[in-house]
């Protein structure tokens, strides 16, 4: 735009001497032109090369019209942004979360329990229990495990995406975890089971649910990328289903409306295809 100014100024330095005034109020008189005609341009999102616009000198009897061309710049600038913007997904694997094994998580527990991470073990236990969302499992509060100074072998919880009941077990491993916890937190039934440490935050959020997670997975050598959350709710349903292939059974226990759901969920025809498959020798 340096440039357009100055051939402007020149332009009209040279009508201006043609019609003898002095080169000082041309040059203002220029500039302030060049000025107008900048906030017109950041209005309307042009640069120089498409649309006509007609300049007026003021100041003489005949006034002289001159025309600049102007382009459109919206194209370029979306291709611009298009070209330098980076895919969410690029080196990144998508796609359902893999369930855990049953080694894996017998590798977690111990590995938490010599590490004497109370909260991270009832944290695991009951996901792996439970079979809750993350949005489900943090907000989770004492009263909903327990009753006065006793820990409830089943219990029950409105599912927040459906808003349908879903009742759950606790293990006994889970239920010795879960009272140390509390304990250890002396924690009220009217709080949440895991409380976060930021003031502004009463329970730890899903994304730092999902951290720990992470943790949990590279603390045994698994590739953190490959698990999240739902690896936590998959994995006892998925045991379930490949012990007792009872497909309504797991279906109560994931809240799932349809069977559709829960086979996609569990990718039931794929493993079972392969299953059979792996079977049949020729």
């Amino acid at each position: 735009m340096r440039c357009d100014a100055k051939l402007f100024i020149c332009a009209q330095l040279r009508m201006g001497a043609e019609d003898g005034e002095s080169q000082t109020l041309l040059i203002i008189s220029a500039l302030i032109r060049m000025s107008a005609l900048k906030n017109i341009l950041e209005g309307l999102q042009l640069a120089p090369s498409t649309h006509s616009v007609t300049l007026y000198q003021s100041g003489r009897r005949q006034k002289r019209s001159r025309r600049i061309r102007f382009r459109s710049i919206n194209k370029e600038s979306e291709m611009k942004t298009s070209q330098s913007r980076e895919p969410w997904n690029k080196g990144k694997l998508i796609g359902q979360k893999p369930p855990l094994k049953l080694k894996d998580i017998w590798a977690i527990r111990i590995h938490l329990q010599l590490g004497k991470r109370i909260r991270d073990l009832a944290m695991f236990n009951l996901a792996i229990d439970s079979k809750h969302r993350g949005c489900d499992l943090v907000t989770l509060r004492v009263r909903d495990v327990a009753h006065g100074n006793q820990m409830l072998s089943r219990a029950i919880i409105v599912q927040r995406k459906t808003q349908r009941p879903v009742q759950f077990e606790l293990t006994e491993d889970t239920r010795n975890a879960v009272s140390a916890w509390i304990s250890k937190a002396n924690l009220k039934l009217e709080q949440y089971l895991f409380p976060s440490r930021l003031k502004n935050s009463l329970h730890i959020s899903t994304r730092q649910y999902a951290r720990i997670v992470h943790r949990w997975v590279a603390s045994i050598g698994l590739d953190p990328t490959v698990y999240g959350t739902h690896t936590m709710r998959r994995t006892k349903a998925t045991l379930i289903y490949r012990r007792t292939k009872t497909l309504r059974a797991v279906q109560l226990l994931l809240g799932h409306s349809k069977l559709e759901s829960t086979l996609r969920y569990l990718r039931i025809e794929v493993d079972d295809a392969l299953e059979i498959s792996e079977q049949t020798e020729i």
